[in-house]
């Protein structure tokens, strides 16, 4: 196949160089423009010819990605790992090509070059007819990634201490949220118990924010400590602490974060992220309290996986990232910025939705029909293809557009496309194209089994109408049959 090859930057790589030769590791990329519960994102192996990089949401359209050229010589080699933190840089050459072999999965190249050796063998056991996932989060790279957020301008201000409680003023908090839950509270009584909590402060309630673990344009992320010395038990929490955009009066700011943290806080499933406190402090610096997943993101564990996860992995992943949407939409809840980047781990395995920052109430407990969305929303490579065409559309079928993107992610480690319109993206175009051909569009024909080869060609239908939704989807024949780890039944 074709691999897709962009112009080096020699200044960005020299660095990375540097800090390979520095510590003798293999080192990570920048964490994630759009940083969330847990961020240390960077550049991952493409096994399609577009590199994996971190993506950031729009509420419009980004500056347009510029096609790259054709590398005219298929590789057949994934470069070494000093590549995967040049790519983090700015470098985005083609990592990895699909190389299909007789009775093997073409989705997982069959000939690897170099194998990190960050890569636990036991990442992923498998046990009869299920299995289990054992993900930590590598000190090495939160090391290095620490690093260079100093070497890049990263910052070192921390949320004050004596930081509040932001609920308590947010007088329409508790009415919509009763909406979203419908509840049969009346607004009056929720606001009432909101507004009777008790005040005390961040390091009261949370504990000590310490080390960061992720940094984007929107804010920083940071793990709070919390040791109670009579259980002799320490609780962490994710911290994200927010800033104001360029421009943004504080009143639109004020709006935005409690309208992100109404939704995500009304939110109660195994697959989405708890989300606990909005707190503010003297300076009126905000910040939201979460639960802390302490096995990293998908878009951390994609790039270290050599050509994507296995089978399994991936399919137990997908069941979970599907379940947590169709809890959301029968809430009346769209996500809109599906994307690993936005989707945390366990370190069993548990998969949780995360970053509502775009996310949309489309429909009222009371309302029998649902409200169409407007604009650009999500990252360029998972947006669906009405979002560009169309001025309303449904966010539920654009939220199961980028479930098939993110599956494709697993399996071959790459983007299918960086844009979904024809014009721009050569494969995209070429995926259109396929769909009608008897071949079929070879990273999907990539995948062995026929059930979810057609699943995911109904999941990425350009045509809306003709979607799959999030229920028809676990409805399946091929995603009934995936088996789900314990912790992913569980929960925990």
């Amino acid at each position: 196949m074709t691999i897709l090859k962009q112009p080096q930057e020699p200044r960005r790589i020299s660095l990375g160089l540097k800090l390979k030769n520095m510590f003798n590791m293999s080192p990570i990329p920048h964490p994630a423009t759009n940083a969330s519960a847990t961020k240390e994102n960077s550049n991952t192996p493409n096994a399609n010819g577009t590199s994996l990089t971190v993506t950031s949401s729009e509420k419009k359209p980004t500056s347009p990605i510029t096609t790259p050229e054709l590398n005219p010589q298929q590789q057949r080699q994934n470069v070494n790992a000093s590549s995967a933190l040049d790519n983090s840089m700015g470098s985005t050459s083609a990592l990895a090509t699909h190389q299909t072999s007789s009775g093997s999965d073409s989705s997982h190249p069959a000939t690897v070059a170099t194998t990190s050796s960050n890569c636990a063998p036991r990442r992923f056991v498998e046990l009869g007819n299920t299995h289990r996932h054992e993900l930590k989060s590598a000190r090495r790279q939160e090391k290095i990634g620490s690093m260079l957020r100093d070497i890049l301008g990263g910052g070192n201000g921390k949320l004050r201490d004596d930081a509040v409680s932001a609920v308590p003023d947010l007088s329409l908090m508790s009415g919509l949220i009763s909406q979203i839950n419908n509840t049969s509270k009346s607004e009056d009584t929720a606001a009432a118990q909101v507004t009777s909590a008790p005040m005390l402060n961040f390091s009261q309630k949370y504990g000590k924010c310490q080390e960061v673990i992720g940094k984007g344009a929107y804010g920083t992320v940071r793990v709070a400590h919390k040791f109670d010395r009579e259980t002799r038990v320490e609780s962490l929490y994710a911290v994200k602490e927010f800033k104001r955009k360029n421009m943004e009066t504080e009143a639109h700011f004020n709006k935005r974060l409690t309208s992100e943290f109404c939704i995500a806080s009304s939110l109660r499933d195994i697959n989405v992220i708890h989300t606990l406190d909005l707190m503010k402090d003297a300076k009126k610096d905000y910040c939201q309290v979460m639960e802390f997943c302490d096995g990293g993101d998908l878009y951390s564990l994609i790039l270290s996986s050599d050509g994507g996860l296995k089978q399994d992995e991936a399919d137990c992943f997908f069941k979970q990232l599907v379940s947590g949407l169709v809890y959301m939409h029968s809430m009346g809840v769209a996500h809109l910025d599906i994307k690993p980047e936005n989707l945390l781990l366990t370190s069993n395995g548990v998969l949780k939705i995360t970053d509502f920052g775009n996310a949309e109430c489309f429909k009222m407990a009371w309302e029998t029909s649902i409200h169409l969305s407007e604009g650009v929303l999500g990252s360029r490579p998972y947006i669906a293809p009405e979002q560009f065409r169309c001025e309303q559309y449904d966010p539920r079928a654009s939220d199961i557009w980028a479930t098939g993107i993110v599956y494709m992610a697993m399996r071959t480690g790459s983007y299918l496309w960086q844009v979904a319109i024809p014009d721009e993206d050569i494969y995209y175009e070429k995926y259109l194209c396929g769909r009608k051909d008897k071949a079929g569009f070879e990273p999907i024909e990539g995948l062995r089994r026929s059930r979810c080869r057609n699943v995911v060609y109904s999941i990425l239908d350009p045509n809306e109408t003709r979607r799959l939704s999030g229920m028809q989807v676990l409805n399946s024949e091929w995603v009934r049959g995936i088996q789900l780890c314990e912790a992913g039944k569980r929960g925990y």
